[in-house]
């Protein structure tokens, strides 16, 4: 089969085309033939370098996200049969038994607990780009904090591939939105997808915002995709006893404004199934529920139009690095005959 690897950490000329055998399912896995893959700022930080949760051993396989049809099951799965449609992060990252190859070969071996059936209003190309990004802002927003009708949320970073999710998530859930964004560009996408307004950190302090957005109160809940300085004033935009949630959480913070108010800060690492084993199942069940949020027209993917092919994932690679993507970066993996 197809396949490209990274042969050494490095930039995105390492990507290169290899044949590989065909993956035999074990117990408990699936085998996907894999239609496309969405690309992750995760996908590109493990390429370059040595994190908790990159490949031990090079060359590997990289790239989590995917959508396609699973060719055949291994022993023990009932959940799913050959022929059907699925969709998951899976792969591409070190697991706690070793390397989980990703998806960015044709034929792929995955735990089934970790998949859900693909929407069935998505081809493949726009399911393969919502799995990570919509779990984590599902997790941000109903496993690490509750979510009510009229809560006061902010989503840092809320024209993102993650903050766009949650922007979604948080209105679907009866929320009152508000996005911090970095354009003109930036929060007209906000916007779309749902904010009620939209900020800028860099030429407004957290009290204005606080005055203008919740009267002085401060908001329920910040989901913060951006960390540094953006945390910094999270923590001073949070009301009292409220809940901050953070995926960007490797630095130094001061504290005492989260403190001094007896808030909450939650940090969230959705790669933990992959990485650890634990909580599988739940993460099939997350992707289950996204499902059907997007066949009910709650939830809607945004792709950059630009079309790859596996001959092209280096160029994908330099696409996403570079900030010129307008929504998330797919590479179409199985090419029909």
């Amino acid at each position: 089969m197809k396949a490209v690897v990274a042969v050494e950490q490095g930039g995105p000329d390492v990507l290169e085309p290899i044949d590989l055998p065909l993956p035999q399912p074990q117990a408990g896995q699936v085998r996907v033939r894999v239609m496309a893959s969405g690309l992750n700022p995760i996908d590109i930080k493990v390429r370059k370098a040595s994190l908790p949760m990159t490949p031990a051993r090079f060359p590997a396989v990289l790239q989590t996200d995917f959508a396609g049809v699973v060719d055949a099951v291994g022993e023990g799965v009932t959940r799913f049969k050959a022929g059907e449609e699925v969709f998951g992060f899976a792969g591409g990252f070190r697991g706690p038994a070793g390397d989980v190859p990703g998806a960015l070969a044709e034929y792929a071996v995955f735990d089934a607990a970790l998949l859900a059936r693909k929407p069935a209003n998505l081809d493949f190309r726009a399911a393969a780009a919502l799995p990570l990004v919509a779990t984590t802002a599902w997790k941000a927003l109903f496993e690490k904090v509750a979510i009510r009708p009229a809560s006061r949320v902010l989503i840092v970073g809320g024209a993102g591939g993650v903050g766009t999710m949650a922007v979604q998530l948080a209105g679907a859930a009866g929320a009152h939105v508000v996005a911090a964004t970095r354009s003109a560009e930036s929060s007209a996408l906000a916007l779309a997808a749902g904010a009620r307004a939209c900020i800028d950190l860099s030429d407004t302090s957290p009290a204005q915002v606080v005055q203008a957005h919740t009267q002085g109160q401060g908001f329920d809940v910040i989901f913060d995709t951006v960390g540094g300085p953006a945390l910094d004033a999270a923590f001073q935009m949070i009301r009292p006893g409220g809940d901050v949630v953070t995926v960007v959480g490797a630095a130094s913070h001061n504290l005492a404004p989260l403190y001094l108010k007896g808030a909450n800060l939650h940090t969230l690492l959705v790669l933990i199934p992959i990485m650890f084993g634990t909580d599988t199942t739940r993460q099939g069940q997350i992707l289950e529920t996204i499902a059907t949020m997007v066949e009910d027209g709650k939830l809607k993917p945004r792709l950059d139009p630009e079309r790859f092919t596996l001959s092209r994932v280096a160029d994908a690679h330099r696409k996403l690095e570079s900030g010129q993507a307008k929504g998330k970066i797919v590479v179409d993996v199985f090419q029909v005959a």
